[in-house]
This record gives C-alpha cells, sequence and structure tokens, in this order.
C-alpha cells in the first residue's frame, strides 16, 4: 500500500495553510477598527459594488446567505451601512455603505493592504506575478 504524500506537499493543504495565516492576521490587524476579516469584504464589496444584494455579497464574501444577512443587521446597527425596507413585503432593498462606513473601509483598506505588502514580502516582482497566474489557473481548473 503506497503512502500518502505529506500534508504539507500538497498545494490544496498549503493553501489552506496560507489562508488560514492571512485570515488571521487580518482579523489581529482590523481589531482596533472593531471590524472583522469578513465585516471588512463586505464594507470592500459595497464601496465597489453599491446596493449589491444579500446574496450577491454573500457569494462574493465567501460565506452563507444567513452569515452575510447577521453581518449586514450589525453593521447597521452600527450607523456602517443602511438598509432601507420595501412597502409590504418588508423586503431588505439593496444595501450602501453610509459615510461612516465609507470612512470606515478606507481606514481597513490601508490595514489590508499593509497585510497583502507583509504576504508577498520576500517575493520579487516576477514571482508575485506567476503566484497570481498560478492560483487564477487553479481556480479556473476547479471552477464548473
Amino acid at each position: 500500500m503506497t503512502q500518502p504524500p505529506p500534508l504539507a506537499s500538497l498545494v490544496g493543504y498549503r493553501l489552506k495553510q496560507a489562508q488560514a495565516v492571512l485570515r488571521a492576521r487580518m482579523d489581529e490587524a482590523l481589531r482596533p477598527l472593531e471590524l472583522t476579516t469578513a465585516q471588512y469584504a463586505t464594507l470592500e464589496l459595497l464601496s465597489r459594488n453599491p446596493g449589491a444584494s444579500t446574496s450577491q455579497l454573500a457569494r462574493d464574501a465567501f460565506v452563507t446567505r444567513q452569515t452575510m444577512s447577521t453581518l449586514l443587521i450589525g453593521l447597521e446597527k452600527r450607523g456602517i451601512v443602511e438598509r432601507t425596507r420595501g412597502d409590504a413585503g418588508g423586503r431588505a432593498l439593496p444595501t450602501l455603505l453610509t459615510e461612516k462606513g465609507e470612512a470606515m473601509r478606507a481606514q481597513a483598506a490601508e490595514v489590508a493592504l499593509g497585510i497583502e505588502r507583509r504576504m508577498v514580502e520576500h517575493l520579487d516582482e516576477s514571482q508575485a506575478a506567476a503566484l497570481h497566474e498560478a492560483l487564477g489557473r487553479c481556480i479556473e481548473a476547479l471552477e464548473p
């Protein structure tokens, strides 16, 4: 019987390991702003796509619709986003950043870019570009 390869030799394992470390560093760096990585991602997504639906935000932030809904309720209570209500059905209409939310997003973006730079600081420009290209190819290979 053949031995399975060491976990550290598997690309998927290393990718998950990198993602876990990235998430931990992002959460640490965003904590003084009282934001989580998922909350920051939501602010960034809304900045780039104002009025996005809860479902779209959930897909783009890689969370469930229920998680995104809970996250948006919390951000709304803090005055970071605003969600208007529909007429009879009471369904939420598009979500928008408030002025406070945009200011918070801008601050958090600086923090996130710092973590991004730190993550690739030991790569030269061609290595960083090759990594980006390779990750794109991995994504394409697995998308339906």
